[in-house]
């Protein structure tokens, strides 16, 4: 517990080292001021004006109870252990009642109804990029190369406590269409791999975030906790998204992938109607959910024991979220996942090096919020980059395994008709034993002359019998090495044999 006390105070010891740092070079941003330049007036709906037809800011929060004074991690979460949502209307007041509060977070976003998913989104108002392992080398570096032009100057560089967010707020919101959505996430991707390097991080790995992801809110509680809020600080101004591909390298060709997918066209939703109008109805007219596959629950138990097994520090939360979203595909109750994601809270903490990444109820909280039927659809690359974890593809092309390989010998009889042929022959290692147990005083030279293999090969097999049980010709061999009482009767049988 000592040395828990001792991390924390070096902790909050280099917050207060940063703040002094931006404070020094930057203007410090109130709030209020910070979120009122990312959501200008009347990018939301006024309170009580429902005719203005416009989304809203959610905010997500975690309320705790009890708090261990000695590392600021909540010991219990109060009410029912979920996230309660607070939406953000055009005044921003709703944000002053966060203020004071241990853990909350809010993506720069507008939102249709209450849930912070792909299809209620609405505009997207700034890019937020997360660095994690940041000590004052790494914020004078961070700072030292925006100004530099060697990474987009941020809007906003915030000290989230235990690390930076650096917020680019756009000078147009984008409409969060879902191919817009893809572009940005790729941009963001790309993005992230520039700005997560060795002079900007510690952690070597850069950790992969979405477009919806939410970040702790300005003026609240930071991991250190309430006495030590997140604050922000003022370093650019608003920024055009075509600008910041020109910060993606183009030597392997990522720049012009994104340009061209950026630049790719697309139906309108009149275009669509009259080109695909089965499509509209059923989707537009009727709001149909968009088709899916149950899966089994294999899935899901794959899933769990792979994050229980492989994850790693700086994807423990993305483990968790997948985990949700695979529970909802597989039908998994929500009680049943969330016993699952609660058994994963001590294994997840104890992998924590050090306090800045400590692993708490409040993220196992807030990745919960995945279990949603509109993630069903999750990409599975994208389940990959966010979770650090390989996703190997099913060959099999979702047939069963007999159907699979009925197929499989169909095409091979097809195409190799005499596949058959060789099949027989001893190996390499056969032959050389073979030859060795006639010629038991030979040369490697004589086997290689006599059975044309190849030196290397003979040199490969010289001491390596055979093993004892093989495949031949159809047949199983069986390697038997007789005893030496066998061996003598067998000589006794043969001499007696030869006197009569």
């Amino acid at each position: 517990m000592a040395d828990q006390q001792e991390a924390l105070e070096r902790l909050r010891e280099l917050y207060r080292e940063k703040n002094e740092h931006l404070e020094k070079f930057l203007e410090p941003v109130e709030p209020y001021e910070f979120y009122r330049e990312i959501f200008p007036e009347g990018s939301f709906e006024r309170k009580g004006h429902f005719e203005d037809r416009k989304g809203n800011g959610i905010a997500v929060t975690v309320p705790k109870g009890e708090v261990d004074k000695a590392t600021g991690i909540a010991l219990q979460i109060e009410g029912d252990g979920k996230a309660k949502r607070c939406t953000i209307t055009d005044e921003l007041d709703e944000l002053r009642e966060l203020q004071d509060t241990d853990f909350t977070i809010m993506s720069p976003i507008s939102y249709f109804g209450l849930r912070r998913c792909g299809k209620n989104a609405r505009y997207l108002y700034a890019l937020v990029f997360d660095l994690d392992g940041v000590g004052m080398p790494q914020l004078r570096d961070t700072l030292h190369q925006m100004n530099k032009d060697i990474l987009p100057q941020a809007t906003f560089v915030v000290n989230s406590g235990t690390g930076l967010h650096l917020y680019y707020v756009l000078k147009e919101p984008v409409p969060m269409y879902p191919y817009n959505q893809k572009c940005l996430k790729e941009l963001k991707y790309s993005l992230t791999r520039q700005i997560w390097n060795k002079f900007t991080s510690t952690i070597k790995e850069p950790q992969m975030q979405g477009i919806l992801q939410g970040f702790r809110v300005v003026g609240s509680g930071s991991k250190l906790g309430r006495e030590y809020p997140v604050r922000a600080f003022r370093l650019g101004g608003p920024v055009e998204l075509a600008r910041l591909l020109d910060y993606i390298p183009d030597s392997n060709g990522e720049q012009q992938r994104l340009e061209g997918l950026m630049r790719k066209s697309r139906l309108s939703l009149a275009e669509a109607k009259e080109k695909y109008p089965d499509w509209y109805e059923r989707r537009i007219v009727k709001k149909e959910r968009r088709g899916r596959w149950t899966v089994k629950r294999d899935l899901y138990d794959w899933w769990l024991h792979r994050i229980a097994d492989e994850i790693r520090v700086g994807h423990r939360f993305y483990g968790i979220m997948t985990l949700a979203i695979y529970a909802k595909k597989c039908g998994i109750d929500e009680d049943e996942l969330r016993r699952d994601a609660f058994a994963l809270l001590r294994p997840y903490d104890d992998m924590s090096v050090e306090d800045i990444n400590r692993f708490t109820k409040d993220d196992v909280v807030c990745a919960l919020e995945m279990f949603n039927e509109d993630y069903v659809t999750f990409p599975r690359d994208d389940i990959a980059k966010l979770s650090g974890l390989t996703m190997p593809v099913n060959k099999r092309n979702w047939r069963k395994q007999e159907q699979h390989l009925k197929i499989a010998r169909a095409t091979r009889d097809i195409v190799h008709s005499n596949w058959r042929e060789g099949n027989g022959r001893p190996s390499a290692q056969a032959r050389v034993y073979e030859w060795r147990q006639q010629h038991p005083e030979g040369r490697k030279a004589d086997c290689h002359r006599e059975t044309g293999l190849d030196p290397k090969t003979v040199r490969k097999w010289w001491d390596c019998p055979p093993p004892a049980v093989r495949f031949e010709n159809g047949h199983i061999t069986v390697r038997v090495s007789p005893s030496q009482e066998l061996s003598d009767w067998i000589l006794d049988a043969l001499h007696d044999g030869g006197q009569e």
